[in-house]
């Protein structure tokens, strides 16, 4: 009795490996589990479900063969991946998930995120995160041309890194502290949903903490991005492991 969850593999065809691990992962330990959670950024970009790059084409092949095991497979967006539709998530053979949601696992309620929504110190973000998920510029943006949203995707790409490496070297211990949850936001949402566990990525800083909110013993759970290992947390009744898988 196992339940997995992974995210921030940022799949690319310039990082194959990273791929071939995560297609081995799915057919050898996703086959054999009770369910398996993709919580975000399963691609460095997606600009909607007829995207032709190769390893979304693989990713399809290899969920969906999960799926067929027998083994419910559910998607969380991520901010990297926020335009995975329907119709992808058809031909995964997944069911999409809204973002927060809480899930039952062994019999506890466990609220699941991708975890961009708990960083709240970084306003640029969050304004750009508010724009894209607005009905209204969704589907302005999927009516472009594909040549024309793979452009924007790569011109987004880069001023995110160059913000990044500004504001590392103008503060990196500021850039910490933006790019990480807020400890506020992470406290008012546990109390907003009652729950006791909280699973998320999106920060790439893979940890089980212990805190309190609201009274009650809690803790939150940070998956591990899949840049020079895999990462994922493996569930059993009572038990939460957090493990890396090497490439």
């Amino acid at each position: 009795m196992t339940t997995l969850f992974v995210s921030d593999l940022h799949l690319d065809p310039s990082r194959p490996r990273v791929t071939d691990l995560f297609l081995r992962f799915l057919h050898d330990e996703g086959r054999r589990a009770d369910a398996l959670y993709l919580l975000g950024d399963l691609f460095e970009a997606w600009v909607g479900d007829d995207d032709p790059s190769e390893s979304g084409a693989q990713v399809a092949t290899g969920v969906r063969g999960v799926a067929e095991a027998g083994v419910p497979v559910h998607f969380i967006h991520g901010n990297r991946d926020f335009l995975v539709g329907h119709q992808y998530a058809l031909r995964a053979g997944m069911r999409l998930l809204p973002d927060p949601a809480v899930v039952s696992l062994y019999g506890e309620p466990v609220l699941l995120m991708h975890g961009d929504l708990l960083c709240t110190e970084d306003t640029a973000y969050q304004a750009f995160r508010t724009q894209t998920r607005d009905p209204a510029w969704r589907q302005a943006f999927l009516a472009r041309p594909l040549a024309a949203r793979v452009a924007f995707a790569e011109q987004a790409r880069q001023a995110s890194m160059a913000r990044q490496r500004e504001m590392i070297a103008g503060d990196r211990g500021a850039f910490e502290t933006v790019t990480d949850v807020t400890a506020s936001t992470v406290d008012a949402t546990l109390a907003r949903f009652g729950v006791s566990t909280l699973i998320h990525g999106h920060t790439h800083r893979p940890a089980i903490h212990a805190l309190q909110a609201g009274g009650r013993d809690c803790r939150r759970i940070v998956l591990g991005d899949w840049y020079e290992q895999g990462s994922v947390l493996r569930v059993q009744p009572g038990s939460y492991r957090l493990e890396g898988l090497p490439l």
